[in-house]
């Protein structure tokens, strides 16, 4: 076995002197149930100080709103059993569905507020007379082990988050530098470039880890709003890159501009900029760069052939590459003054994309709670009919899977493997509650008892390798020792209470099984599908949205697709529909008919030739993946009378823009077809 390192140690010392101070403190102020504070301390501890305290702050708030709808519901449910496990399972489901829209931390408040109301109110069914004191007592406990494990962590030897963001952060720049210099170096290696894919995994994860921030304990704090800026440049990176090498490729294959010496220097001086060392500002050489740029761009628009209109692309999307890479050495340089306390004023108020910007799949929210719902339910008139006195473990329980592997496409392996380690954690539990902790009657003999168990545990926790099976072991030890809170020790009530949990994760992972359980093709369809509603919504213009946001959301689709895709191509009959998918394609496109939508006011008379493509655009993508030879043809007539029509238009930079979106379009969605050709007279 591997010898527990220095930062894994230290974890598991704070952990565990966190949940024996909420445990203290608990019985010295007299609460009912301490072992829930201990519970409480070890499921919000967290590596570092960052993702404890905002764990800390959700959880908090999740008891607390879990505890008002469990005092609203019980007293006037409390003489129909059936009614009130049906209001406790819809309030379950409904806070799931609402946190499974929020992908970020923040969600875990709502999940919490779901599975907390079943956890209270369960158990006290049989005392509705008590449950706000029963209630208040749990937001205490819980209150009590998030603060301890807080300020433990906060204090001790705190290890702050924010270095750790900011190399995954510069990963992520090392990978789009890379991937920049595959795509503009002719003699790169396509199939690597496109394996850059999981750099919008990447971006999509600094995102959601980039909401523990403002909780940090370093000053990387004070920089959230550089820090979400430069994971929005990183975003727009992907399309643009792809793109880029995208029109490379097509010019190397009609053997036009990409021959000339002044391009491939041009494409050398840009890969230079990339490799500039980050110290350097890149003001100048961007400015350099642009006049460049727009000295190879094609001059006569009204005599432009299809090489010359993949030139002009070419150097659209080249000059918005410099403008990223300038924007993104900027960012990231006012990122190290915040953390030596000299952002500027300007930097700590640029706008975000908001999280709400990213995928919601509304869909698979719903059937998530829907499963929770009926495997509440499920177990509910088990114990109802039974009248099991230990009943009451089994819908909790239910509940709490249920929500806690709801954004799996598969929950049903995660299910098993926590009721299999919670069953492991059988026999250490029953030593501790029938045959060790009977004998204690001191606190320093209950942590003296506890420490050799729980600081091993706790190196298991922090490692990622083992947290997916040290924490249900733990959770199930936990759950066990709050027997001693009811003073119901022995062996009766450890075997019904310990039968009756088994029976709520069977519950969940047979109901799961049933009404949940999808796999990755299932899932990358939907992604797919989602992308092109949102095209053909775009198309129509039923759904206006800001570049940024468009972006963010697309790439953060891409990164969910990645693993998926290669998923469903690993398995023994790949879908030959996943095999042919190109999910940058759709970005670009979509790029496209973002930028083609803010300019087409500013065309003139080519926005007549325009509102037909995008009513085709619309149609195209409402129809996938089932569009017909027919409909492609006309789609593809219209887009080059809308090249026609744009070209003999007045040359300006709306002009410019429309041009390079329009033939970015006709590369992307007909790679094949015959080049475009100008209209002759």
């Amino acid at each position: 076995m591997k010898l527990a390192s220095k930062t894994e140690i230290l974890f598991s010392v704070k952990s565990f002197a966190a949940a024996m101070l909420a445990v203290y403190i608990s019985m010295r102020i007299g609460l009912p149930r301490p072992f829930w504070a201990m519970m409480t301390a070890y499921i919000v501890s967290a590596p570092f100080a960052g993702p404890t305290r905002s764990k800390g702050f959700y959880r908090a708030g999740g008891t607390l709103l879990g505890a008002v709808a469990v005092t609203f519901l019980v007293p006037r449910l409390a003489n129909s059993p059936e009614l009130l496990s049906l209001a406790l399972a819809l309030w379950i489901g409904g806070c799931l569905y609402f946190s499974l829209l929020d992908r970020t931390p923040r969600s875990y408040l709502l999940m919490l507020a779901g599975y907390t109301a079943g956890l209270i109110a369960f158990p006290a069914v049989g005392e509705p007379g008590a449950i706000f004191d029963i209630a208040l007592a749990r937001v205490e406990e819980i209150t009590l082990g998030m603060t301890c494990a807080t300020v433990i962590h906060s204090l001790v030897l705190p290890q702050p988050f924010g270095p750790v963001l900011l190399a995954r952060l510069d990963h992520a720049v090392q990978d789009a530098q890379h991937w920049i210099r595959d795509a503009l170096n002719p003699a790169g290696d396509p199939r690597a470039a496109l394996e850059r894919r999981k750099l919008a995994g990447d971006i999509t994860e600094l995102r959601v880890m980039s909401t523990h921030l403002p909780f940090d304990t370093s000053h990387l704090r004070w920089t959230e709003k550089a820090v979400n800026a430069l994971q929005e440049r990183l975003a727009q990176f992907v399309p643009v890159v792809s793109g880029i090498e995208d029109r490379l490729t097509a010019l190397r294959e009609m053997g036009a501009a990409e021959s000339s010496e002044r391009w491939r220097t041009l494409l050398r001086d840009v890969t230079a900029l990339v490799d500039t060392p980050k110290d350097t500002a890149l003001d100048a050489p961007g400015r350099e760069l642009h006049a460049r740029i727009d000295a190879l761009m094609p001059r006569d628009s009204r005599a432009l052939g299809w090489s010359g209109l993949i030139e002009l692309n070419l150097a659209a999307r080249l000059r918005r590459l410099v403008d990223l890479c300038v924007e993104t050495r900027t960012l990231r340089q006012h990122i190290d003054a915040g953390v030596h306390g000299k952002l500027p004023e300007a930097v700590r108020r640029l706008p975000g994309v908001p999280p709400s910007a990213l995928h919601q799949d509304r869909g698979m929210a719903l059937l998530s709670a829907f499963a929770a719902v009926v495997a509440t339910l499920a177990c509910c008139a088990f114990w109802i009919m039974t009248g099991w006195p230990s009943g009451a473990a089994a819908p909790m329980m239910a509940a709490v899977l249920c929500c806690f592997f709801s954004t799996q496409d598969d929950p049903v392996p995660f299910i098993k493997g926590f009721l299999v380690y919670t069953i492991y954690s059988i026999p250490v539990s029953a030593l501790y509650i029938l045959g060790i902790l009977p004998a204690i009657h001191s606190f320093e003999m209950l942590a003296l008892v506890c420490a050799p168990t729980f600081l091993l545990v706790g190196v298991w926790i922090a490692r990622p390798a083992t947290f997916g099976r040290a924490m249900p072991w733990l959770f199930g030890l936990c759950g066990t020792l709050a027997l001693l809170d009811t003073h119901t020790v022995d062996i009766v009530s450890f075997t019904n209470g310990t039968l009756a949990q088994v029976l709520g994760l069977v519950a969940a992972a047979v109901t799961t099984g049933v009404l949940r359980r999808v796999g990755a093709g299932w899932t990358a369809r939907r992604l797919l599908k989602a992308g092109w509603s949102e095209l053909a919504r775009l198309g129509s213009g039923q759904q206006p949205t800001s570049l940024a946001e468009f972006s963010a959301r697309m790439v953060d689709r891409v990164g969910l697709l990645a693993p998926r895709l290669a998923l469903a191509a690993s398995q023994p009959n790949p879908q030959q529909d996943l095999q042919a998918v190109d999910a940058l394609r759709d970005l670009r496109i979509g790029l496209n008919m973002t930028i083609l939508q803010g300019v087409r006011g500013q065309l003139g008379r080519g926005e007549a030739a325009v509102k037909p493509l995008m009513a085709q655009l619309s149609r195209h993508f409402a129809l996938r993946p089932g569009v017909d030879q027919d409909c492609e043809s006309r789609l593809l007539g219209t887009l080059d009378n809308a090249l026609r029509a744009i070209c003999a238009g007045a040359r300006d930079a709306s002009q410019l823009e429309a041009l390079a979106a329009l033939t970015g379009m006709r590369r992307d969605l007909f790679p094949q077809a015959a080049p475009y050709e100008m209209e002759t007279r």
